[in-house]
């Protein structure tokens, strides 16, 4: 079994199912992972063709492709739902992640890993109040390895019009933090910035995911996937304050010490373990 990149993926890049040729320019644009995508960037009349042309590119993918490739199929009750599960069947078990939009009903979620076998990599993408309140029930479903923020849908589901920094939805970015270390779950991903051509308004919302414990953010362009990967990803410098903390922290056989004017004791190599842990991903 190939194992998938989702689980720890800075930056997630979608890209349309309707455009196979843009699969392979989108695995080389820096993102961790893409998310080729069967629901909203596909019209009604065109999933079944989408389906269709993804079905003919997904054995052109190598291994290591595969293991970054996400599909957003499109959600539990909708016409396409079944013929996108049969299609992916075959590919979850070689690395293909594949992330449910509208994510609100537990029994939905364990249906999708029921189809897709023991082996699936699933990312529940909770755009609802309802996918809130069942939060905790979707984060511990066994195949779910991640969860995902639709703060677009969710806003229209609440009748939300959140200003331009968002501190209306903190309470639902906390909820999806928290439901994700109570599973044991990597921190979840954020949703998109749509102004694809403010670079700082990139960088204040990547800054913001990470603020609120987030590991991920969702990306609509490849210009976007630099700016998510340096905010959510650690700089050289803490690298190395890291690997100076482990080579330290072994020297001195578990005793709290100070490095650099600083106290280390155990939750701080606990975080220079996590940054050490993402260098060798």
């Amino acid at each position: 079994m190939t194992a998938s990149s989702v689980n720890h993926a800075r930056s997630l890049l979608f890209v349309p199912a309707t455009k196979p040729e843009r699969f392979a320019k989108a695995l080389d644009s820096g993102a961790d992972c893409i998310i080729i995508d069967l629901e909203d960037a596909v019209a009604e009349g065109s999933k079944d063709g989408a389906r269709e042309q993804l079905a003919q590119h997904l054995p052109q993918l190598t291994a290591d492709q595969r293991a970054r490739t996400v599909v957003r199929i499109n959600a539990a009750g909708t016409p396409w739902h079944e013929a996108d599960l049969a299609l992916l069947r075959q590919w979850t078990g070689q690395g293909v992640a594949v992330m449910l939009p509208k994510s609100e009903e537990p029994a939905a979620l364990h249906g999708v890993a029921q189809v897709l076998g023991e082996g699936a990599n699933i990312v529940a993408l909770v755009e609802s109040l309802a996918g809130l309140d069942a939060l905790d029930l979707i984060a511990r479903v066994p195949q779910v390895v991640r969860l995902a923020f639709g703060h677009l849908d969710f806003q229209l589901d609440l009748g939300m019009r959140a200003s331009v920094e968002e501190p209306e939805l903190a309470f639902a970015r906390n909820a999806l933090v928290a439901a994700s270390r109570r599973a044991r779950l990597p921190a979840p991903i954020d949703g998109v910035t749509t102004d694809t051509g403010s670079a700082e308004r990139l960088a204040a919302d990547a800054r913001r995911a990470r603020a609120f414990g987030f590991g991920g953010k969702l990306c609509i362009h490849p210009a976007q996937v630099a700016g998510v990967n340096e905010a959510l990803g650690y700089s050289e410098a803490e690298q190395a304050w890291a690997l100076r903390v482990l080579e330290e922290a072994a020297r001195r056989g578990g005793e709290v010490f100070s490095l650099d004017g600083r106290m280390v004791d155990l939750p701080v190599i606990r975080a220079a373990e996590a940054i050490a842990a993402s260098i060798r991903k």
